[in-house]
């Protein structure tokens, strides 16, 4: 039997976030029991919709949503990114409003709770700024010693940033909080756009998608084709990154990294050219990468093999709980047994 990892999310979610969460939602491996929004993407209100809504077509309405940081430790919210994820954070693809509520808890708290119910196996999902996680590390200065681990979708080691030249979006939207979360005394894994832009998700890919059977999938299909182009100004062709699935497969074992290098890292807060910019010692690059005294972030640069046809199966064994009794009744019904009741 498959053994579960305790799972929270703390994500903004647009549409990589949205492939993100059913990917989790799926995974053998991986037991989603809480997520919290941020601003980034959309601002986290929204973002809890979002979230809110997928939960329930995915028939997962039970899996609690807090609502997390509206404005960055350092300033106040930028207005998110609808050339990238549309106005409403999911290619305008219009959902079925949840029923579920918000939890009565913020998203840092609820990370605080699920950090002391689960002491030393939670893994922490980031992939989007990492306002929450720092808020949670106040409230809590043994978060560290509590959780399983950390994954962060973020940064730029030796990659060009996608906000600035040098900074990457989630960490150069609250560099403050990605600063306090990085040195803090625990063991990060950081997923950035070195390994994410290098994974790409294809037309083909989308095709599968879309013809599946499960109405989660396909409108995963649906919601690419409005990302796919915007990146088919940087690609040359209708296509994307994987950068949140990609944290997520990480996180939870699924996927493995060829190389990954364990770096100091910090993040510059200073208000010139670099601001956001995660500045990760790759000096051992040309011995190897030996082991570093202190070093406490793994810097992903490549996987082992290609991720999109792994997300992509994953994905497509989505089907809402309701959906699959009633499959499987069909097929029951059809060998001629008695449909369980």
């Amino acid at each position: 039997m498959t053994s579960t990892n305790p799972i929270y999310l703390d994500c903004d979610t647009g549409i990589d976030d949205a492939l993100a969460l059913a990917y989790l939602l799926a995974a053998p491996t991986a037991e989603v029991v809480g997520i919290g929004t941020v601003s980034g993407n959309v601002s986290a209100a929204v973002g809890a919709r979002n979230t809110l809504d997928l939960l329930q077509l995915a028939g997962h309405a039970h899996i609690p949503v807090a609502l997390g940081a509206h404005d960055p430790l350092g300033g106040s919210f930028g207005g998110g990114a609808p050339w990238v994820h549309g106005e409403n954070g999911i290619g305008e693809v219009a959902l079925d409003a949840a029923s579920a509520s918000l939890a009565p808890e913020s998203a840092a708290e609820m990370l605080v709770r699920l950090a002391r119910s689960y002491p030393g196996t939670l893994r922490v999902v980031a992939i989007g700024p990492l306002t929450n996680i720092a808020q949670a590390l106040r409230l809590e200065p043994a978060l560290p010693a509590l959780v399983h681990s950390i994954t962060v979708m973020g940064g730029a080691a030796l990659a060009p940033g996608n906000i600035t030249p040098v900074a990457e979006a989630n960490i150069h939207n609250d560099p403050e909080a990605a600063a306090l979360v990085l040195a803090a005394d625990w063991d990060i894994t950081l997923v950035p756009l070195d390994v994410t832009m290098a994974s790409v998700l294809e037309e083909p890919h989308r095709q599968q998608l879309l013809a599946a059977p499960g109405p989660v999938p396909r409108a995963l299909g649906e919601m690419l084709g409005y990302y796919f182009g915007f990146y088919e100004g940087i690609y040359g062709r209708p296509c994307s990154a994987m950068h949140d699935p990609l944290a997520a497969a990480l996180a939870v074992g699924a996927v493995e990294a060829a190389v990954a290098p364990v770096v100091r890292a910090v993040v510059d807060t200073s208000s010139g050219p670099s601001r956001g910019q995660t500045v990760c010692d790759m000096r051992g690059a040309y011995a190897g990468y030996p082991e570093v005294p202190g070093a406490r972030c793994r810097v992903v640069l490549s996987l082992e093999g290609d991720f999109a046809p792994h997300l992509v199966e994953t994905l497509l064994t989505l089907h809402p709980v309701a959906e699959l009794v009633e499959t499987t009744t069909a097929a029951l019904a059809t060998a001629g047994a008695p449909p369980a009741g």
